[in-house]
């Protein structure tokens, strides 16, 4: 798919995708705004050539250096709980990775601020969001856990990685009003949705999940 050039090539893909898209529908999302955001962007773009034919499927795919690209379900569904009565507004999203995430997040966000602490992985997103030619996205090479205070507060953050504990820098740099959504645990991992009201923080566990482990530094 990612191979093919021309017309047939792009037809399939855009099929493809559509698929994915109605699949999302049938496992419960309802958010037509993120649904539209998925539609639009081209996974295949975003996982090896060898993997491509797979890129619409409901799985993780392997990137590199051991991390995944979510499979398509987990990706609508977080920024679906997230959006849930409310604008996203400016966002942080923990984990670049291959820059799939970010590019959905460019549709329904008015600003997108990614790190990646991987400088290999970094720069693999920033080549695959170049030819999308996203305005709203920016990336940077930095250590997630610590979030990106120079770009703070932000009303909306994403974790695309399992943390022990919500780490604090992140909790201080949301907004009042705003949303984290973060993977907590080890052997069982589940959604947790941290949010900041003018008392401090609340705290709601919700879906079970699997995701990379959180790690501090950069590489």
């Amino acid at each position: 798919m990612r191979n093919l050039a021309g017309e047939t090539g792009s037809l399939r893909a855009d099929h493809a995708r559509q698929r994915m898209v109605e699949r999302l529908r049938g496992y419960g999302i309802r958010d037509e705004g993120v649904l539209a955001a998925l539609g639009r962007v081209p996974r295949h773009r975003f996982v090896d050539e060898a993997l491509a034919s797979r890129a619409y499927d409901e799985t993780a795919l392997p990137i590199a250096r051991q991390q995944t690209i979510s499979q398509p379900f987990v990706v609508a569904r977080m920024i679906e709980l997230l959006r849930a009565g409310r604008e996203m507004g400016k966002t942080l999203e923990i984990g670049a990775g291959c820059g799939y995430q970010a590019a959905v997040l460019s549709h329904v966000c008015k600003e997108v601020y990614s790190v990646e602490r991987i400088r290999q992985l970094l720069d693999r997103a920033k080549e695959n969001l170049r030819e999308l030619r996203l305005p709203n996205v920016r990336l940077k090479h930095a250590d997630g856990t610590l979030g990106l205070l120079e770009a703070a507060p932000f009303d909306t953050i994403i974790v695309a990685a399992a943390a022990a504990t919500v780490p604090p820098e992140l909790k201080q740099q949301l907004a009042l009003g705003g949303r984290l959504l973060i993977p907590l645990g080890g052997g069982e991992q589940w959604l947790v949705m941290v949010e900041r009201h003018g008392g401090g923080f609340r705290e709601t566990r919700l879906d079970a999940v699997r995701f990379v482990p959180m790690l501090s530094g950069t590489e």
